[in-house]
């Protein structure tokens, strides 16, 4: 029987080493550039509705003015999108939830008053222990479910849009996450629909704003910096 000389134990620990290392290096790059899917587009008034949009309520159709009262309906959604560097790949992390109301009041060609609520426990992503981590040890969802969102100026459309025509307006107001309020400014789009309107953007944040320690976990790293999405469809109250 051959026996195992010393320098061919040396040299099959230092294979064993190096394709150790070649795993721990290679196999995430390999994942997140081959096997993972690509995080979903950002919303926009493009996005096809996740569910078909309510027409409960009134009735009315939104031909001519839309001045009055407005709700959140079905097909809206909201959540998040942020970079991550996980063992030095870069991703962007995406969590949703279709678990959002509201209302809008507008006069003339502008939403006066408005409050939207987003339900943080149930945003999930593409990963279970992400989602875990959100709703723990960043958001503490059990103290801190929701995430609001108030109007304080009013957002001037400029004119009543005709079906499927889209305006803008800049859209000013207290977002309140994790138990901290800041005053926030946006670009706010909205499109007129057969039965009431659709409201896209995106609204930058800092996680040290709102009392958020570094979203860091098991080996990812979460830039200090985000966006909250959200596509709204409303229809009359």
């Amino acid at each position: 029987m051959e026996r195992t000389t010393p320098r061919r134990w040396k040299r099959w620990l230092i294979v064993g080493v190096s394709a150790a290392a070649l795993v721990g290096v290679g196999g995430p790059y390999v994942y997140i550039n081959y096997i993972q899917d690509d995080p979903p587009a950002a919303l926009s008034l493009d996005s096809p509705p996740t569910t078909p949009e309510s027409t409960s309520g009134s009735g009315e159709q939104t031909s001519g003015s839309v001045e009055g009262a407005w709700r959140v309906g079905s097909g809206s959604q909201a959540g998040y999108r942020v970079d991550e560097v996980p063992f030095g790949q870069n991703v962007t992390a995406v969590g949703r939830t279709e678990e959002v109301t509201g209302e809008l009041e507008i006069e003339g060609d502008s939403a006066v008053s408005g409050t939207i609520t987003v339900d943080l426990a149930s945003v999930t992503s593409d990963s279970d222990q992400r989602d875990g981590q959100f709703r723990g040890r960043i958001m503490n969802t059990e103290r801190y479910p929701e995430a609001t969102f108030e109007l304080t100026e009013p957002a001037d459309f400029g004119s009543a849009p005709a079906v499927n025509e889209q305006v803008t307006a800049e859209a000013t107001g207290d977002l309140t996450i994790h138990g901290q309020t800041n005053s926030v400014t946006f670009d706010l789009t909205a499109q007129r629909t057969d039965d009431g309107f659709r409201t896209n953007g995106s609204i930058p944040l800092t996680f040290a704003g709102y009392g958020i320690d570094a979203p860091n976990f098991g080996g990812i790293t979460v830039e200090d910096e985000g966006s909250i999405e959200f596509l709204l469809a409303f229809t009359p109250a």
